[in-house]
């Protein structure tokens, strides 16, 4: 989830008007993703939803405290893992993933505004060590039109990179997957902007990511400051080291993190300098990730990470409540 409750989102209708509005910013990569893979991508968030509602609620009344289903923020757990699993993930698997991110991940922390980790991504580490294959395999987009289990498996653009291949390549599956018209290296690029392309169920439109951004933004609802240094960052140290920065950019879920992940306050520090830091460190370790590790994407664990760090931060960098800056000129 991007916001909890925390020393500035301590009330219950601050925290559902916040976590209303990210579920808002969510709602085109949402459709878009049900667009893409139709039944097996709606049936995915409903179930992971639905899973984080009640265990929420039922792992409450069993340590008898009052369920707060009703802030919103177990829906935008939920939906939020949805969205970053792949469309083909068996519904047992979404369920319990979404179980662990909201009992243990945020429940065994002290619930809302305690959590050290981003529950979402926790679900996501948890069933990506748990269930390997399941949660890297990938499908072309179908739509509604054929069933997801009928569809061609394929690679997705960061897969294709990390096994040797080139934006050449990257080109040549998005033809053959018939999203793209050409192989040149505008169509890969503007095809990875649009989305429609193989991975997770909502990482893939940069287009409607920064929609979603911006609208988060203008609401007050997320500070800039962590997406644009992980970004920005993220593009440097891909260049640094050989890689398309643009591609680095544009493929795998590294925007989607940095919008909807890293933005969480009570995950992420509270400094504006910290929140600046934690995107720096977050983008670098993907792109190193992505660079050497195993798996050919790193944004969850370059998140999870710094979120590790995120305590240290603040303590580092402490923010000063009603400190005010003396004037220049004033008297002494």
């Amino acid at each position: 989830m991007i916001l909890a409750s925390s020393p500035h989102f301590s009330s219950p209708v601050t925290t559902r008007r916040l976590m209303a509005n990210v579920l808002l910013a969510l709602a085109p990569v949402t459709v878009f993703g049900i667009y893409l893979y139709g039944w097996p991508a709606l049936l995915t968030i409903v179930v992971s939803v639905a899973a984080a509602l009640a265990s929420d609620a039922g792992f409450r009344l069993l340590i008898g405290q009052k369920p707060r289903i009703d802030d919103l923020s177990a829906a935008v757990s939920g939906l939020l893992l949805a969205l970053v699993l792949p469309p083909s993930t068996p519904l047992w698997m979404t369920a319990l993933g979404s179980i662990f991110a909201v009992v243990v991940a945020k429940e065994f922390f002290g619930g809302i505004g305690a959590n050290v980790f981003n529950p979402a991504l926790i679900g996501r580490a948890f069933l990506i060590m748990s269930f390997p294959a399941a949660i890297t395999t990938w499908h072309k987009p179908v739509g509604f039109s054929a069933a997801l289990t009928d569809a061609v498996t394929t690679a997705t653009p960061l897969n294709i990179i990390k096994l040797g291949g080139t934006m050449a390549d990257v080109g040549k599956s998005f033809v053959a997957s018939g999203v793209a018209s050409s192989t040149d290296y505008t169509s890969v690029l503007k095809t990875l902007f649009i989305g429609t392309r193989s991975g997770c169920i909502g990482e893939s439109s940069i287009l409607l990511i920064l929609i979603g951004g911006i609208f988060l933004i203008l609401t007050r609802t997320m500070d800039w400051r962590a997406p644009v240094s992980m970004i920005a960052t993220a593009f440097v140290a891909s260049w640094a080291l050989g890689m398309d920065p643009v591609f680095g950019v544009l493929s795998g879920g590294l925007v989607f993190g940095a919008v909807f992940m890293a933005t969480d306050y009570v995950t992420a520090p509270l400094t504006a300098q910290g929140k600046l830091i934690f995107g720096f460190g977050a983008g670098l370790i993907t792109v190193l990730i992505r660079k050497w590790g195993g798996y050919p994407e790193g944004t969850s664990y370059g998140i999870l990470i710094m979120n590790a760090a995120t305590p240290f931060l603040n303590r580092l960098i402490q923010k000063k409540y009603g400190f005010v800056a003396p004037q220049k000129g004033a008297s002494k």
